[in-house]
């Protein structure tokens, strides 16, 4: 029987999968690992132990619970989170761990630099994106500007999919997806790296060449296949970010339609027609050429979830977060009128704020802990319907929305969701993510499938409709007026930090 290969590197767990040429799952493997924030702001992962060795260990945990034989696996495709920022010597190890997408903050300094100097004008022009603590480019700034010793050293600045596909092949090599997250290093209007706007940030021989997701970056080495248990020989993509990946999963493949990831954080992705270019929002060319897509992504969320339970419910155990979800059921919508804003690592889109803190705001004696994780739930939610609300607002309402990711299992989350950003949520039979979205893409690289046969791998299980509450409607424009009347007060509690 021969398979396809799906690994996804998350931000506290790495999944891997194994499928069959019809879609369906053969075998499934999990490894968690922890986020290090060795300071406030500051977000990262250790690139050997976490990213390859999760690797190696899923790839050898699928090949044993499967019995497939490593010659049957006829193709390899990896996901993982990002845009990371990860140099490496000229042996191709990491002098450092890698610096995670935008919940890391710590170029704040380096964004203000960059975007006074080119000018925020000729950034969105040249790179679709304003500069934000998404991008990597500021981050290359930092280590150059705080990690100067380092810099010198560095052969190469990686992301983390782009670390595992050197690590199977031997190969430099990055998507355009997961490039265009390196502004003002990439230009969107010619799919290339930029030398224009790169100055004094790295010389362009320091980046990985650039390639499309479904195309081949080259063969299992021996050494790989030593450590993994793969044949050396086995084809391996270029890959992608895990959310791009995620959103073809569920079968985002249409101008129009939309993926709402429930992960450590939301994460949205929007395909559409022609680009959509405006400061809140995220762009980047789609995994295939002449396709676009139109991102968003709030700073915490699964995180934000997992650091209440820690807080407050570390005594329930294994069981804790079907308690805690227990418990958010049985407070009313809206939660007494307790609002929560989840900026707990500042806030991505659509504000884009490093600066912004989380609050829960509303509190009295008749509150409990399900009043107060409701809150967070209603608080997540109201983020993301403020993206849905800028969509709106830049003419892109998606025409389906298919959500995927650990958090559609989170009845209340997922109703709070479609309530508050009034969009019916289309959930899919398979639900794992990005590591069946590798399995495909993997499938499409060697011409097994067609890119628009993901619904015949994944079908529609059920949707979610949205009720039009009251509470809502008097509470959302009140968390809004919320950030926007403490932001000051905000700024000045993280300068006495």
């Amino acid at each position: 029987m021969s398979c396809t290969l799906g690994v996804d590197i998350g931000t506290f767990e790495t999944k891997g999968v194994l499928v069959d040429a019809s879609g369906a799952i053969v075998a499934q493997a999990t490894r968690s690992h922890k986020m290090l924030v060795p300071q406030s702001g500051w977000a990262e992962h250790r690139a050997e132990e976490d990213w390859w060795g999760d690797f190696v260990f899923v790839a050898k945990a699928l090949l044993a619970e499967s019995q497939v034989k490593p010659e049957d696996v006829v193709a390899v495709a990896c996901s993982a989170i990002g845009p990371c920022m990860l140099p490496v010597d000229a042996a191709g190890k990491p002098l450092m761990n890698g610096v995670l997408y935008g919940v890391d903050t710590r170029a704040a300094a380096q964004i203000a630099e960059l975007t006074d100097r080119i000018g925020a004008d000729l950034i969105m022009a040249r790179c679709g994106n304003a500069l934000t603590s998404q991008s990597v480019g500021p981050k290359i700034l930092w280590l150059k500007q705080e990690r100067p010793e380092m810099y010198a050293q560095t052969a190469k600045v990686l992301s983390a999919t782009p670390y595992l596909t050197w690590k199977l092949t031997g190969e430099y090599v990055i998507d355009h997806y997961t490039a265009a997250n390196f502004s003002p290093l990439y230009d969107v209007n010619r799919l290339a790296w930029t030398v224009e706007l790169a100055a004094d940030i790295i010389p362009l021989d320091r980046l990985p060449r650039l390639a499309w997701s479904t195309e081949i970056a080259g063969h299992v080495t021996a050494a790989a296949a030593a450590e993994t248990g793969l044949a050396m020989g086995t084809p391996v993509t270029v890959g992608t970010i895990d959310a791009a990946a995620e959103a073809v999963s569920v079968g985002v493949k249409d101008p129009g339609e939309m993926m709402m990831m429930y992960g450590s954080t939301i994460f949205i992705i929007q395909l559409t027609a022609e680009p959509v270019r405006d400061p809140r929002m995220w762009y980047a060319p789609w995994l295939y050429p002449g396709q676009h897509a139109s991102m968003a992504g709030l700073a915490t969320s699964g995180t934000l979830t997992h650091w209440f339970r820690d807080q407050f419910a570390r005594e329930l155990g294994a069981g804790a977060f079907g308690v805690l979800a227990r418990e958010a059921a049985a407070s009313p919508k809206g939660a007494k009128g307790l609002l929560c804003l989840p900026y707990f690592s500042g806030e991505r889109t659509p504000i884009h704020d490093p600066e912004a803190v989380g609050a829960f705001f509303g509190l009295n004696l008749t509150h409990g802990r399900g009043d107060l994780f409701r809150a967070v739930l209603e608080g997540i939610a109201s983020g993301t319907a403020h993206v849905m609300e800028v969509c709106r607002e830049l003419g892109a309402e998606p025409v389906r929305v298919l959500a995927v990711g650990g958090g559609t299992k989170n009845a209340v989350w997922m109703q709070a969701t479609s309530d508050i950003g009034g969009v019916p949520q289309i959930v899919a039979e398979k639900t794992i993510g990005a590591s069946y979205g590798d399995a495909f893409l993997a499938a499409v690289a060697v011409g097994r499938v067609l890119p628009e046969e993901i619904s015949e791998w994944n079908p529609v299980a059920r949707v979610v409709q949205p009720v039009a509450e009251a509470v809502y409607a008097r509470q959302y424009p009140l968390w809004k007026r919320l950030y926007l009347q403490t932001r000051d007060i905000a700024r000045e509690l993280g300068g006495g930090v």
